[in-house]
């Protein structure tokens, strides 16, 4: 089955400024991505080349197979979600609405209602007059009801209370569940999303520096706890990301492959081992040493292979 999206070798510069470097990857067909990175990583930037609202400088992108510059029949089956999503100052939230319903192939307005419910959106107010919550609510909402075969979400949850987060990411699996298509959440609230995310797409000074499934994530990086020589011996069975001295002790972030042996092993050295989160591994992939990002591995990748 083709990709949804192919980036390949795609650079980005602003006036000497190198914002996307050479980042190759592929968006496959009904799967929820994790687009990760700190902030001026090159995140947004990405999403605006694959949704043709800026220009590569080299490299090449295809969406649905074709370009998608000026073609209807691409830009049509995308939805693109902004952080700080505007609308013209003198439409109501139900106008906003209306125009997604022409805009959107796939718009479920029977659901757009029930999502205005669930979020408690006033339809007569004008979008100006909106708090910066519920202007993050109206993209949402935009955003799922279009039921776009590819849809992006840029820091959707900007002024949203956690009961909003939590609707948001509800309603999403829910309706994906139901209606699978492409989504790419861009977000730094790693720890709400990692149960959503299927497969992530680590970007760090313009590099994708991890693209794997996040699954198999899960299984290769732990915490190790216990005194120092302990955390030293068990760490040289992978590539160690992080470590913090605590007195003869040691706590370190450890990558690597760490089955059932090596789960005995660390017990009969004395430590303490604990499954690291996602949002440990991406910060510790994106502060490494003198702000140079490790190459780009996958989930198939050992720790060891990683850190060659």
């Amino acid at each position: 089955m083709s990709p949804v999206a192919t980036v390949t070798d795609l650079t980005k510069q602003y006036r000497g400024v190198t914002a996307l470097d050479r980042v190759s990857f592929s968006l496959a067909e009904n799967r929820i991505y994790g687009l990760l990175g700190r902030n001026g990583a090159g995140k947004t930037t990405l999403m605006q080349i694959l949704t043709a609202q800026n220009f590569a400088s080299s490299g090449e992108v295809t969406v649905f197979g074709q370009h998608p510059y000026e073609n209807e029949r691409v830009l049509s089956r995308i939805c693109f979600i902004k952080e700080s999503q505007t609308y013209p100052s003198n439409l109501a939230v139900r106008h906003v609405l209306r125009a997604a319903r022409l805009v959107y192939p796939g718009w479920d307005e029977e659901f757009a209602q029930r999502l205005v419910d669930d979020f408690q959106l006033p339809p007569q107010r004008n979008v100006r007059k909106l708090s910066r919550g519920m202007l993050s609510s109206l993209g949402i909402i935009v955003g799922l009801a279009s039921r776009a075969p590819l849809a992006f979400f840029d820091e959707p949850y900007l002024g949203l209370d956690a009961v909003a987060r939590q609707i948001f990411y509800e309603r999403l699996l829910a309706d994906y569940t139901e209606h699978p298509r492409t989504i790419v959440l861009s977000t730094h609230l790693i720890d709400e999303v990692s149960d959503l995310i299927e497969h992530v797409l680590l970007i760090d000074q313009g590099r994708i520096v991890l693209d794997a499934e996040a699954e198999a994530l899960r299984g290769q990086v732990v915490t190790v706890a216990g005194p120092v020589a302990a955390v030293d011996e068990f760490a040289r069975t992978g590539a160690e990301l992080h470590r913090v001295l605590l007195g003869g002790t040691a706590r370190a972030t450890v990558r690597g492959d760490f089955g059932a042996a090596e789960h005995n092993r660390a017990r009969s050295l004395g430590l303490g081992l604990e499954p690291a989160s996602l949002q440990e591994l991406v910060v510790r992939l994106t502060t490494q040493p003198n702000g140079h990002a490790p190459a780009a591995t996958t989930a198939g990748a050992t720790s060891k292979e990683a850190a060659r």
